[in-house]
């Protein structure tokens, strides 16, 4: 097996990862599972340190992409907190 589709392999399943771990991140929190979700954000954020770290992301696509779900996340947050308030 070529070595470019060796690592268009491992580059593709490291993307879909991240992906992944993005969403799941999101939906925890929509679930009103904040324990779970801060444990996915904080891996999410790592995977995408690591790949930026390894080229698998440009380095400022992954410092983009890591304050994207930063964001996303605490405005997710706030929103269920204050939905919770809001019940009560």
């Amino acid at each position: 097996m070529r070595q470019s589709v060796k690592r268009r392999m491992h580059n593709r399943i490291t993307k879909k990862v991240i992906k992944t771990l993005s969403k799941r991140t999101l939906e925890s929190v929509t679930e009103k599972d904040f324990d779970k979700a801060a444990a996915d954000f904080r891996l999410a954020t790592a995977k995408i340190d690591k790949a930026g770290a390894r080229r698998v992301l440009h380095p400022n696509t992954a410092a983009r992409r890591k304050s994207r779900l930063a964001r996303a996340y605490a405005a997710a947050v706030n929103k269920a907190r204050q939905s919770d308030r809001a019940q009560t």
